[in-house]
């Protein structure tokens, strides 16, 4: 099997825990803040490295993984020659997401401004790459659930958070200027909401930009019962899913425990035509 999200999923479901607090003691080295703990079980699962030892997953890492990212720029991680990650934790089940200063990306491009030196060589060549979303509700060092989202069934096209960030940033960092804040301090002075077709995005007027949490952006397909197990949800579009190699789909396919659908979503450039989506689900029993 590949590595990719197939491969991420499977790996979750074998695997089994979805408590980070206890993935961590056993499988990490001095990783305690929850947020890096989740970003280490995202690349675990997609290494499938879950259970080796510390120095042998750094040593996977190095051959799956042509970018680890840092905390201040997009994305977390890019397979080889293949799709990048993003990875937001919330701690709120239904809360909003908060992407930083960088708006949502349908696509990971070469050509963005917010991506590193290193991120735009880390393959010779690449001009653009499916980007994933990936999505960790985490309480008391337990996920609850877990989204793996295709940027191009959750973000529009780049230009239409560009055509609104670019104008009301130049004129923020202005107001913020001449407001004397002390380092690391930030004020909220308006909001800018419904950017995208969806409406499902806002422009915090303080550089903060937010998208709606997956739960309350695709109730009519995946729901998480308060029963306290845990959920996983990957959604992408069809051609994508058809775009992996066989066994790996087969191997998903044949798993019991996990469910593969087609479904129907709006699409973000216009909700008024739809795309034909696959969602791939496991509760934990």
């Amino acid at each position: 099997m590949q590595n990719n999200i197939l491969s991420a999923v499977s790996s979750i479901v074998s695997f089994g825990n979805n408590d980070l607090k206890s993935y961590a003691s056993k499988y990490l080295i001095r990783i305690n803040a929850v947020g890096e703990q989740l970003e280490y079980y995202v690349r675990d699962a997609i290494a499938d490295s879950f259970k080796l030892p510390q120095e042998k997953k750094e040593e996977t890492y190095s051959k799956i993984f042509s970018y680890l990212g840092n905390q201040n720029n997009p994305p977390d991680m890019i397979i080889k020659n293949s799709d990048a990650f993003e990875i937001k934790k919330i701690e709120s089940p239904k809360s909003a997401l908060a992407l930083n200063s960088s708006p949502p990306k349908d696509k990971l491009l070469s050509t963005d401004a917010r991506i590193t030196k290193a991120c735009r060589n880390c393959e010779p060549g690449w001009k653009e790459k499916e980007l994933f979303y990936v999505i960790g509700h985490a309480k008391n060092g337990k996920v609850n659930y877990l989204f793996f989202i295709q940027g191009t069934c959750y973000a529009a096209d780049h230009d239409v958070y560009n055509k609104v960030h670019s104008p009301i940033k130049e004129q923020v960092d202005k107001v913020l200027d001449s407001l004397n804040l002390e380092k690391g301090e930030t004020v909220e002075i308006g909001k800018v909401r419904k950017v995208d077709p969806l409406g499902i995005t806002e422009l915090r007027i303080r550089g903060m930009w937010h998208i709606k949490n997956p739960l309350r952006v695709y109730e009519s397909h995946c729901k998480v019962e308060s029963d306290g197990k845990f959920h996983l949800f990957a959604i992408m579009k069809k051609d994508k899913y058809d775009s992996f190699p066989k066994e790996d789909r087969q191997k998903v396919e044949s798993n019991k425990e996990i469910s593969v659908s087609e479904i129907k979503i709006k699409n973000p450039n216009n909700p008024a035509k739809q795309i034909d989506a696959k969602l791939i689900s496991f509760k934990e029993k």
